[in-house]
């Protein structure tokens, strides 16, 4: 099936696409929380602060050591989880969800891509001439649970194909983002320790191709790879995007499904410890892994990790000297209006012309007003972006950094829900309706282009087009 202005994006918006947007509106309200919490310790008690998150944890094994403070196992070692969920999510996509229909990949992809490519370009124009241009990747990317979550809070009714637009966006953007991270923010490479990350990771693929369905097996060789490319140089959050994208997702197969009824059925006749067990592990071996995996490590990652990443990365001494530099600081404008201002707008143009370059083949889910106010709510940095900043700055730049990306937290909801007001206090006309769903107003856009009468669907029928 083409990408046609048919196409409903709501279609596949199961009960997986909906836990995942429910768990992410959720983890929003505790990530703010975390970040809250972070900005009070650090101005009530700023020295108990960074003791806390620069105490060292390290692990000996024999002669080998593997030794960081806190916030650098938060960052290197948890974050891996996190990024673990977004391979995951993105797989299923990629095999069960919208974007099994390689086509539909396309407008989210440039509208993605639009976004970043014009925050980064503000960001650098702004700090030109400047060794501050180095942080050009802090202004990347979308925190995926924040955006959700303003589109959650301030988006209009009719909402469920923003929702899966912004999250095949997201997805997009948290892909670019990882490769920006592996390839421009990594350090001095170990060629040794290169070559046997690339044997564990050839390891993974063959246990794959075997059919190997442990899962011990591929978390002790995940751990290994994550610890070869820590030694590496190269960032090891990359991993936990790397196993997720190789975890298949699959729709229960019949059999499966007949051997669950089959020893429930026995349990239920009989039932002992031993059956329940067996029961328990057929259930299991019938959902796919990625499903097994997201369910697992989904809830950990919105309520657990993340926040814990904001604890202890969002810190910052807000005294009156430091934001009046702050505020004037090249470092920190650029964050903002990259985010605030270059993020829709590269949305809206990314959209554009991909429409251009699709010739008729590829149209909007939503309409463009929904886009725009869809794109200002992804007008938000965190996760990613405070990453970044961490391996891009240090000192006064990473706190203005630190600032710049707060500030996008706080104005992001403004941008998308004024741009949402604005939309819905236009006159009811033909062209003020386009402004919130595609499907609404396929008459008039269809009719545009055709010379014969255009049919008009179902749901389009008590519209005013």
């Amino acid at each position: 099936m083409s990408f046609t202005r048919t196409t409903a994006w709501a279609r596949s918006f199961g009960t997986p696409m909906r836990d995942y947007l429910r768990t992410e509106t959720g983890g929003a309200v505790v990530l703010a929380a975390a970040a809250l919490a972070a900005l009070l310790w650090a101005n009530v008690d700023a020295g108990s602060y960074r003791s806390v998150w620069g105490t060292e944890l390290s692990i000996r094994l024999g002669d080998w050591t593997l030794a960081a403070s806190l916030r650098h196992w938060v960052n290197d070692g948890l974050m891996a989880l996190f990024f673990l969920v977004v391979g995951l999510e993105a797989r299923r996509e990629l095999d069960l969800g919208e974007l099994r229909e390689r086509r539909r990949l396309l407008l989210p992809a440039a509208a993605a891509l639009g976004g970043m490519a014009a925050a980064v370009g503000i960001f650098l124009a702004v700090n030109a001439g400047s060794d501050a241009a180095a942080g050009w990747g802090v202004a990347l990317s979308t925190d995926t649970a924040f955006a959700i979550g303003i589109l959650a809070l301030v988006g209009p009714r009719l909402s469920a194909r923003m929702r899966v637009l912004l999250v095949t966006l997201l997805v997009v953007d948290d892909l670019v983002a990882l490769g920006v991270i592996a390839l421009a923010y990594s350090t001095a490479l170990d060629a040794g320790a290169l070559i046997v990350a690339g044997g564990l990771l050839a390891a993974v693929l063959a246990a794959r191709g075997l059919g190997v369905r442990s899962g011990w097996a591929y978390a002790l060789l995940g751990v290994a790879l994550w610890v070869a490319v820590w030694e590496s140089g190269v960032d090891p959050v990359i991993v936990g995007l790397l196993m997720g994208l190789l975890t298949v997702a699959r729709p229960a197969a019949r059999a499966d499904l007949e051997e669950a009824t089959d020893r429930f059925r026995d349990f239920r006749e009989q039932p002992t410890a031993q059956l329940a067990q067996a029961a328990r592990a057929s259930v299991d071996s019938a959902l796919s892994p990625n499903e097994r995996l997201q369910h697992r490590f989904h809830p950990w990652s919105s309520y657990a990790i993340v926040p814990l990443f904001a604890l202890a990365n969002a810190g910052i001494v807000l005294d009156g000297a430091f934001l009046g530099d702050a505020l004037r600081s090249p470092v920190t404008l650029g964050i903002v209006v990259a985010y605030v201002l270059g993020k829709p707008l590269g949305v809206l143009a990314g959209a554009r012309l991909a429409l251009r370059m699709g010739r008729g083949a590829l149209a909007l889910p939503v309409g463009w007003g929904a886009l725009a106010g869809t794109g200002a709510a992804a007008g938000v940095g965190f996760t990613v972006a405070l990453l970044i900043a961490q391996r891009a700055f240090e000192g006064v730049r990473l706190r203005e950094a630190t600032l710049g990306v707060l500030l996008s937290v706080l104005l992001a909801p403004l941008a998308s829900g004024a741009v949402f007001r604005a939309i819905q206090r236009l006159p009811r006309r033909r062209g003020s309706r386009c402004g919130w769903d595609a499907a609404r107003c396929s008459c008039r856009s269809a009719g545009a282009r055709s010379r014969g009468p255009v049919p008009r669907p179902a749901s389009a029928s008590r519209s005013r087009c």
